[in-house]
């Protein structure tokens, strides 16, 4: 795996230089042609991309176009007499990829949140994201070892077939919401998804990190005890996001910087808060996607609304742009380094059943999640059947899993990380190609394109009389469903009175800001 562990930054101009400084320019013509590469690449995807969304063709969406173009060019770059120093800036480096083309993304991600959509389903989505993510991880894991027992496939450590399964377990449905916006899909099936998906990436890479903690312990650990640090790992990410972001709040409020000769520093200010959020948590030993994910929710709440309205439309646009090049850029990335990367093809079965192993997993993370929410719930506002068919379709595997394999090439010894990753890729490029763009299919098949009004949301409805049929056992599930639903109404009350007046000077906005949002989703 020497290309993948290769940098991503070109060799300083003296490394390997003659004396005459020849080498030295080859260095820089060479970073030249790689920077170009790159630059044509990403034209060439959002060109493409704005074609295909013209003409309506949805079985190549934008994010698999930008994947087979990087396999194409990185496919005649390995076949070709490129220069190593050129290919080498078109290394997927992880390190790379979670501190510099991640954190706009998820940012993006919190800050573009629904409220009303996103909250009001906040309940099911952390079922799915959690508990959903925790029994998909631990299904792979244990197919997987199970099938190595029987000599179905290669065999591989309990541990790592658990670090498998968590990474593994990281959902990318960015070609499924794309298309879910173009077609138009129900509110609450959008949100949904998308909270899923932004969720499930923190807690597969929290996951992931425990396993391998696990793994290098040189005793062995208690499974709640590995529960509880997987949940301190969370909230304590989750407490230090909302944390930074109430304190840039408080400091856009007071501050007073929304004077017309502060608008640049304001702007940066506020720029600069994610990233602080992101390395705080990281450096606290704590997982910065989910940080930056509560700070970008929070900021978009609360600081937003102490800005000046030029600061808020050009960091809006701004956030909006970063987060596009760095998506594009990401699927780029991966379809250059797959083509380029040596990977193991000595254990296929292992990679074929791996593909099967997922899918069953995934079918245990959505039916066995909804199936506990539904009955929680009134009938008027189960999760239909075609919806949970959806959240198991759009289960596609992206960035996330690819960067997390390749940084099992070194946790992991023996070749093990080797097929970890070749099986991850297969994984990618079949979800991101196939089922990516058969999804309008999908969509259509199930008749879920719409507002079709077919599933309620729970706190949407008067529930008096709804617990006066079935059985006692279910009637508790009503009650506890109320409490959440006083919870939830006792929250938007705290939330209205008291923390958007302490935290916000515009807080009169705030109600006519979530109706466009709404509106957003459609």
């Amino acid at each position: 795996m020497e290309a993948g562990a290769g940098a991503y930054y070109a060799a300083a101009p003296h490394q390997g230089a003659m004396p005459g400084f020849g080498g030295a320019v080859d260095e820089q013509q060479a970073a030249g042609v790689g920077i170009l590469l790159q630059i044509s690449m990403l034209v060439l995807s959002f060109v493409l991309g704005h074609l295909l969304r013209r003409r309506k063709f949805y079985y190549l969406p934008e994010a698999s176009a930008s994947l087979l173009i990087g396999m194409i060019v990185g496919g005649f770059a390995n076949i070709s007499n490129t220069q190593k120093s050129t290919r080498r800036w078109f290394n997927f480096r992880e390190d790379f990829f979670l501190l510099f083309l991640l954190p706009p993304i998820i940012f993006q991600s919190g800050f573009n949140l629904a409220p009303k959509p996103f909250f009001s389903n906040f309940g099911a989505i952390i079922t799915f994201a959690i508990l959903g993510t925790f029994i998909a991880s631990i299904v792979t894991g244990l197919l997987v070892y199970l099938a190595g027992l029987i000599f179905i496939i290669y065999r591989l450590p309990l541990v790592e077939c658990m670090m498998f399964g968590a990474l593994v377990s990281a959902t990318d449905p960015v070609t499924v919401l794309s298309i879910f916006q173009e077609l138009g899909t129900d509110v609450n099936l959008y949100a949904l998804v998308f909270g899923e998906s932004v969720l499930n990436d923190a807690v597969a890479i929290s996951l992931y990190r425990t396993m391998a903690s696990m793994r290098t312990s040189s005793s062995g650990q208690n499974i709640f005890l590995v529960i509880l640090r997987f949940l301190e790992n969370f909230v304590g990410s989750m407490s230090s996001g909302v944390g930074v972001g109430l304190i840039s709040a408080l400091l856009f409020k007071y501050a007073e910087l929304g004077v017309e000769n502060l608008h640049n520093l304001e702007s940066c200010l506020f720029v600069l808060f994610p990233y602080f959020s992101y390395m705080l948590a990281e450096g606290l030993g704590l997982s910065g996607i989910v940080s930056i994910l509560f700070t970008g929710i929070v900021m978009k709440r609360y600081t937003f609304y102490n800005l000046s309205e030029d600061s808020q439309r050009f960091t809006a646009r701004f956030f909006h742009l970063l987060s596009s090049l760095a998506e594009a850029f990401i699927f780029i990335y991966m379809g250059f380094d797959i083509a380029m990367e040596r990977q193991s093809w000595s254990h296929i079965g292992f990679i074929f059943f791996s593909i099967v192993f997922i899918l069953v997993a995934r079918a245990a993370n959505v039916f066995s999640c909804a199936y506990i929410l539904n009955l929680a719930r009134p009938p008027h506002s189960q999760i239909p059947r075609e919806y949970q068919l959806a959240l198991w379709y759009s289960g596609l595997r992206g960035a996330m899993a690819f960067a997390l394999a390749l940084q099992s090439v070194h946790d992991l010894p023996d070749g093990h990380g080797e097929t970890i990753f070749t099986a991850t890729t297969s994984i990618v490029v079949l979800t991101v190609l196939l089922i990516g763009g058969s999804t309008g299919t999908m969509l259509e098949a199930l008749q879920v394109v719409g507002d079709s009004n077919c599933y309620r949301h729970p706190y949407e409805e008067n529930f008096e009389g709804s617990s006066e049929e079935g059985t006692p056992s279910k009637s508790k599930f009503q009650l506890k469903l109320r409490d959440l639903r006083r919870s939830t109404s006792s929250f938007a009350l705290l939330d209205r009175n008291y923390l958007t007046p302490i935290f916000t000077s515009q807080h009169e906005d705030d109600d006519d800001d979530d109706d466009n949002d709404d509106d957003s989703f459609a």
